[in-house]
């Protein structure tokens, strides 16, 4: 395949190595820590870790080929780092019910708690398809192909910002309704860290809402665009933000809501504190 129609510029090795590297030591920690502590819902976000690391992996091998890419490892690269975003999320999703559950604040909620990791991994998973087809078509090697590939991708990110934002107003209602009435649960233990692992949370969810918003403006400028024929953009606003999100669940880890609920909190914490040992 063509060169330009695959990047519109030439892809850097050393970039691709710097952010292999980092996610690869990324996903080693949270993988240590979510199997340590058993904290079996996170596997999702552990699996997008591996999705971004085996992904700059592609993109060393693809850059690598200038000005001869050939379509393999840059649909490899192309597909897992487009779609880890997703897996993230459903880790994120899954937290806040625990969350819910910790503090008993399922009246708090606006959704019911049995219905709310349906709906929001249910959005996530539809996000996801969408996208991985919309990639799937970016293989073709027609113009018309890349084009569909392109705005089915582009419905996909418009399904996951709009799942984003309406999980953002759901952990916010629920915060501030919790903050103006504590829960009985709360009254007898109030130095539960609920808030701690809500604003990891938020932290998580606008670091993919920014990701997703700026491939959304690059889809819709289209190959084109400033976006596009920049590779800095990606490594800007793709790359070093979901680096962040796995540092943020790296410091403040979700096993400590798991441990919590199931009574044995103080081990939990033991247990994610002491992978910093390792490092």
């Amino acid at each position: 395949m063509a060169g330009t129609e695959v990047y519109n510029y030439n892809p850097s090795v050393a970039a691709a190595i710097i952010f292999a590297i980092l996610f690869g030591i990324a996903v080693l920690i949270v993988t240590y820590q979510t199997f340590r502590t058993r904290t079996w819902f996170l596997i999702p976000f552990v699996v997008g870790g591996y999705f971004e690391f085996t992904g700059y992996i592609a993109r060393i091998l693809s850059a690598q080929q200038t000005p001869n890419w050939s379509i393999g490892p840059f649909i490899i690269q192309y597909l897992l780092i487009l779609v880890a975003p997703a897996l993230f999320a459903a880790g994120i999703y899954m937290e806040l019910g625990r969350i819910i559950i910790l503090v008993h604040g399922e009246k708090q909620s606006i959704i019911s708690r049995r219905w709310m990791t349906k709906i929001f991994v249910a959005g996530d998973v539809i996000s996801f398809f969408t996208q991985a087809i919309g990639a799937g078509n970016m293989a073709g090697r027609t113009a018309a192909a890349i084009s569909r590939g392109q705005t089915i991708i582009l419905i996909g990110l418009v399904l996951q910002v709009v799942s984003f934002l309406f999980f953002i107003v759901t952990a916010a209602v629920f915060h501030l309704r919790v903050r103006s009435g504590p829960t009985q649960k709360l009254l007898t233990e109030p130095n539960l860290p609920w808030q701690k692992h809500l604003l990891a949370l938020y932290a998580t969810s606008f670091l993919i809402l920014i990701r997703c918003v700026f491939r959304l403006i690059e889809y819709s400028q289209g190959r084109s665009g400033s976006l596009m024929t920049h590779e800095v953009f990606l490594y800007i606003f793709d790359s070093v933000l979901m680096l962040g999100t796995m540092l943020v669940f790296i410091v403040i880890h979700p096993s400590e809501v798991n441990a919590l609920l199931k009574g044995n909190g103080a081990k939990a914490v033991r247990n994610v504190v002491s992978v910093y040992g390792m490092m």
